[in-house]
């Protein structure tokens, strides 16, 4: 009972941990990029002292300290996996960090429903998903959710807008390619090596844009450059990524998936808060009530799937205990990051893993490959 406890203990805590460094996360990009608060309007520049303080970071434990060990990369699993994956990263964070300098916090979070809509959309048009009549009509509910909000809401703005759903849509196609590419490959990576290949990458893609977009607006405006408050942005956004590899090593997509839920709630409520310029309607309310009904009941159907296509028909009983066990070893194979055999031909029933979208700010590059690892290792145990 005492170790029942503990590790009930400890998954709550890993779950406020995420709750709260993911809101933290979201509220201190927008205070810093914010004309009325810390004034610095260059979203590029942001997110490009994130992925240069995570790679350096991710170097020192790899290279310096062996923590980890790098995997196998040849150069051509590198540029025709890495890097364009790492170009969609580095799109999506851009957009993402970009949009906060047009739109509230809160009126991201409603628009971020969207996100299994330009999933689903993206894996059709390549190829890896099926469009189906149950899904279809839930994605067509959370479209209608999301623009009953937008008509709700009081600063509207279409740039702001552009920019968050470009974003959302980059991200989608990251998803996908990282399904599609990684889990061809066999390549697995874990939060540490992620980084450590991704992060360089994701920074000399933003330096293009960065050149061309900001260096002239940062020259011009002489902004004062203070050490200690972009040092812990980059700080809490490095510590987001692990928060949300300790939630999923110990809980299921799902459980995650209604952490999430309960976050955006929480973050709507501070940001109108901490924020009071972002003012939400009934409107808002109503039409993002509407489109978490519609991701709910997609989550539904695709956990639904998943469980349909992997466990065998067995008592229930039986099916409990094999819950239990592949639990137990999840959570002991994710403390000890052991290396797993790549070798299942399952990945398949993997895919709808990646729908779950476990997306958050400098999260879901790594994210989704530490999903496709759990599946895997969730398909291996019940094999055995």
């Amino acid at each position: 009972m005492k170790v029942i406890n503990k590790s009930l203990f400890l998954t709550y805590l890993y779950l406020l941990t995420y709750i709260l460094l993911s809101s933290g996360v979201i509220l201190y990009n927008k205070w810093v990029l914010s004309p009325k608060y810390f004034n610095f309007p260059f979203p590029i520049t942001l997110t490009m002292i994130h992925m240069g303080f995570s790679g350096a970071v991710a170097f020192l434990l790899v290279r310096v300290f062996k923590v980890v060990a790098p995997v196998k990369m040849t150069f051509e699993i590198y540029a025709t996996c890495v890097i364009p994956i790492s170009a969609f990263f580095a799109s999506s964070l851009w957009f993402g960090n970009t949009a906060y300098l047009h739109i509230s916090v809160a009126f991201i979070q409603m628009l971020k429903a969207l996100m299994p809509v330009a999933t689903l959309i993206m894996a059709v048009l390549c190829g890896t998903d099926k469009l189906r009549w149950d899904v279809f009509l839930n994605m067509l509910l959370v479209s209608v959710g999301v623009v009953i909000s937008s008509y709700g809401e009081i600063h509207f703005n279409v740039v702001g807008t552009l920019y968050q759903c470009t974003g959302i849509f980059a991200e989608a196609l990251r998803l996908v390619l990282t399904q599609v590419l990684l889990q061809k490959k066999g390549l697995t990576l874990n939060p540490i090596t992620s980084l450590y290949y991704i992060a360089p990458c994701s920074f000399a893609f933003l330096f293009v844009p960065w050149y061309f977009l900001e260096k002239m607006g940062m020259e011009v405006s002489q902004i004062q450059f203070n050490f200690w408050i972009f040092f812990s942005n980059a700080v809490c956004a490095l510590a987001l990524n692990f928060s949300i590899f300790l939630v999923i090593g110990r809980t299921g997509a799902v459980t995650i998936r209604v952490a999430g839920v309960l976050k955006d709630w929480i973050l709507i409520a501070l940001s109108t808060v901490i924020f009071p310029e972002s003012a939400i309607t009934g409107l808002n309310i109503i039409g993002y009530a509407i489109a978490l009904c519609g991701v709910v009941m997609y989550n539904y159907i695709k956990v639904k799937d998943v469980k349909a296509s992997q466990l065998p028909p067995d008592s229930l009983p039986e099916r409990m205990n094999k819950d239990w066990r592949t639990e137990k070893k999840l959570s002991s194979l994710f403390a000890s990051d052991n290396n797993i055999d790549d070798d299942d031909t399952s990945s398949g029933k993997v895919s709808s893993m990646l729908d779950m979208n476990v997306v958050d700010e400098e999260v879901p590059l790594m994210a989704s490959s530490r999903i496709s690892h759990i599946g895997r290792s969730q398909l291996s145990s019940r094999d055995a």
